[in-house]
């Protein structure tokens, strides 16, 4: 019983000075630090060895100028524990009384116990970091490894050199330490991206560049390609990269999972041209059905994308043969959901589409199979109208996976069905809570989708303009562009003036480029920019008309001037990094 008793005892005092700890800590981040400094004193008179409560004593006395309790604080602890990086803790307390010479007699003390005991390095390096004595840090490192060549803290001296602004040195050090250490390169080129996206290191990427260039040339290391492969593709370059992934195939010819990539990349961004071209290289060079069968997909998507109905029947022909090829079997999943895909989307044939995607379904497929087959049968029957059946599809995978981004999509497909069919209100409750999702485009669609339909409905109870803008809508996703067209000019010319006119000149816009009348596109953009200047859709109408005039019209001049209002007046836009990019590049930067 009486163990028991000093046991709970204790327990309870550690609770106490927990809690202790916990309102010291409370006053010093509210700057009190006089009455901070009270509870960290008890503290330390009952727990002599707690570190944390020691360094901030230290930092209480220092912001109270209490330099001479800090002093003797320090060096109380110096003398009881022999802690060698508390030698830089002193010296920084003499530096903030602005006595240097007896500060650098104590970091002297410091880096001298690296000498005498190399292992010293790790404490006393990360102490002179803590007080952003970044020379004195690099110092400590250089020692460290002077004493003992087995040490490695490239890493460490390249982020100090990079804090010192010598960019170039950071760079070759921070390369230097990928090589050496390569699991760690996921780490090396999360801190390179953070300068490689900075407006102020204009240099960077060039050096950069040229850097892993000069190392893919002397060492021919195939490490090097891959690492220039990952350079290209963070600046978009995808054909540059796509050299890269040849070199690295013919000395190591096995993998082809980061080449299906790119080819993936490129497709998304709409680099057709390379996409096609790395996809085809796949297709040469691989015995790998799986990756055969990938490959047709993604040429076939882009294509059916673009088909005209003259084009359909040799597509119809293409999908055929390839799954009479590779069969019907989990594997050759995507292939199926694409023909599904392309016989209601392109034929409007429904009952072909939907009974491939049932037959799909017999298939032992797991969860995120089964989502992509019923997101298919979904989004077939929304366009067959059949609003009801789609949305039960949709509602099925948002249970079947309800904290995964597919979950959160079928939600926003299922709410965007909603507003489809005009049941406003049911959609407008969905949109609130997705324009919250940790996805920035589902996010940004669900909260336009919510200010359409908020908007509308305060100006116009009877929602009358909001109905014929959903029906025009819907029109568009059945890719009925004439009657779409149509549709959302009607809404102009009757519900001129309203809230829902911005909106209608977006679509229009739209629909004009999908019918490369790139001209038009531009001048009803142009007027949301004339007619609308406080509309939630600024920043895409001068996006839009940007990539119009770089991608179509060859008009870079105009192109970087909208880009450039972008960057400068839409900082927010989802599209804000891609027009600073487009901007640099026909501004003629060398750093990309």
């Amino acid at each position: 019983m009486k163990n028991l008793f000093t046991y709970i005892t204790f327990l309870l005092s550690l609770t106490v000075f927990s809690q202790n700890e916990q309102l010291a800590q409370n006053y010093f981040d509210r700057g009190e630090f006089d009455k901070a400094i009270v509870v960290y004193e008890d503290v330390l008179k009952a727990q002599p060895h707690n570190y944390q409560a020691f360094q901030k004593a230290v930092a209480c006395y220092q912001q109270l100028k209490q330099y001479e309790k800090a002093e003797t604080l320090i060096q109380s602890r110096i003398d009881k524990y022999k802690q060698d990086n508390l030698y830089v803790e002193l010296g920084y307390n003499y530096q903030l009384q602005k006595n240097q010479t007896k500060a650098d007699k104590n970091y002297q003390i410091a880096l001298d116990k690296i000498k005498e005991n190399p292992n010293n390095v790790y404490g006393i390096a990360v102490a002179f970091e803590q007080k952003v004595l970044v020379e004195k840090a690099i110092q400590a490192y250089e020692l460290g490894k002077a004493g003992n060549p087995n040490f490695n803290f490239d890493y460490q001296l390249a982020l100090l050199q990079g804090q010192l602004g010598n960019m170039e040195l950071m760079t070759d050090k921070l390369l230097d330490f990928a090589f050496s250490n390569q699991m760690n390169l996921p780490l090396v080129q999360n801190q390179l991206t953070r300068f490689m996206t900075e407006d102020t290191q204009e240099n960077f990427n060039n050096y950069l560049k040229k850097a892993l260039l000069s190392r893919t040339q002397k060492t021919q290391d195939i490490f090097w390609n891959q690492f220039l492969s990952w350079f290209y593709v963070q600046q978009k370059e995808y054909g540059k990269a796509f050299i890269q992934e040849k070199a690295i195939f013919k000395r190591s010819p096995d993998n082809f999972f980061t080449i299906i990539n790119l080819a993936k990349l490129a497709v998304d961004e709409d680099e057709t041209t390379t996409a096609t071209e790395i996809l085809n290289f796949i297709l040469e060079n691989t015995q790998d059905l799986e990756l055969q069968m990938e490959a047709h997909y993604q040429l076939l998507s882009m294509e059916i994308g673009k088909a005209t109905a003259k084009e359909n029947p040799a597509i119809k022909e293409r999908l055929d043969l390839l799954l009479k090829k590779y069969g019907i079997s989990p594997y050759s999943l995507h292939l199926q959901t694409l023909s599904a895909h392309f016989y209601a989307f392109n034929l409007k044939q429904f009952d072909p589409a939907k009974a491939i995607l049932d037959k799909a379904l017999e298939l032992p497929l797991n969860n995120y199979q089964k989502a992509e087959v019923k997101d298919e049968l979904a989004d077939i029957l929304l366009l067959n109208e059949k609003f009801n059946q789609a949305i039960i599809y949709y509602g099925q995978i948002e249970e079947d996976l309800k904290n995964d981004e597919i979950g959160h999509q079928a939600s926003l497909k299922m709410a965007k069905a909603s507003y489809f069919k005009g049941d406003f209100d049911w959609a407008q409750k969905q949109f609130k809570v997705l324009k919250s999702s940790s996805s920035q485009l589902i996010a940004n669609d669900a909260l336009e989708l919510f200010l359409l339909i908020s908007d509308n409905t305060v100006e116009d109870s009877t929602q009358v303009a909001l109905k014929k803008f959903s029906r025009a809508d819907f029109l568009m996703f059945q890719n009925k562009t004439s009657e779409a067209l149509s549709q959302f000019k009607t809404i102009l010319e009757q519900h001129k003036g309203q809230s829902i006119e911005d909106e209608t000149l977006l679509k229009i816009g739209k629909l004009y480029e999908k019918q490369n009348d790139y001209q038009q596109a531009i001048n009803y953009y142009q007027q949301i920019l004339d007619k609308h200047k406080e509309s939630i859709y600024t920043d895409e109408a001068l996006f839009f008309s940007a990539e119009i005039y770089r991608k179509q019209l060859q008009d870079n001049e105009k192109a970087k001037a909208l880009y450039e209002k972008v960057i400068f007046n839409h900082q927010d836009s989802i599209y804000f990094v891609e027009a600073r990019l487009n901007f640099r590049k026909l501004r003629g930067d060398t750093n990309l």
